[in-house]
């Protein structure tokens, strides 16, 4: 059983590294190469490049809530434990309790920029053109989901770390 945990927590920190890698080059070398100017055509290239990233990105979620479920399993949390008070006012409970909330807004927010407000905006800059003021804040609120969910992602590497290594306080 330790080997297969163990597996299922390489896999689990495979995932998030991808997940996170890529929406960290997205938003630290895509976004801003295409806002450069250096571009042939940025509203293809950004479309092309989110959904192929998308499909990535859903399928590190579904493998990071199976190995993330399996690990808890493993670390002996149960269902039952989540209405236990005590158990809900430790230290591991609270980390648990704001990784599980940190990763169920990920979803969300990760459902709404990828489903809808990526997609118009994409569609705004390719319909009339990057400079139009429709253009413009589409852009502006698919950049707000994606920097909001950088943050999320970072909330849930410290949780990950505090449930392995403590909480230092």
């Amino acid at each position: 059983m330790h080997a297969l945990y163990v597996l299922s927590v390489w896999i689990h920190i495979i995932a998030a590294t991808i997940w996170i890698g890529g929406m960290l080059f997205l938003v630290l070398v895509v976004v801003p190469w295409l806002r450069s100017g250096a571009r042939m055509d940025a509203a293809r290239f950004l479309r092309e490049t989110g959904e192929r990233f998308r499909n990535v990105g859903w399928a590190c979620f579904v493998v990071l809530l199976v190995t993330g479920t399996f690990n808890l399993w493993v670390r002996g949390v149960r269902l039952s434990d989540f209405v236990r008070s005590e158990w809900l006012q430790s230290p591991f409970g609270k980390t648990v309790l704001v990784k599980l909330g940190a990763f169920a807004l990920v979803l969300l927010v990760s459902a709404i920029h990828d489903f809808y407000v990526g997609p118009r905006a994409t569609q705004a800059i390719a319909a009339a053109g990057r400079d139009s003021s429709q253009a413009q804040v589409e852009r502006r609120r698919a950049s707000l989901l994606g920097r909001i969910n950088v943050l999320l992602a970072l909330v849930l590497v410290a949780a990950g770390v505090m449930l392995v290594r403590g909480v230092p306080w």
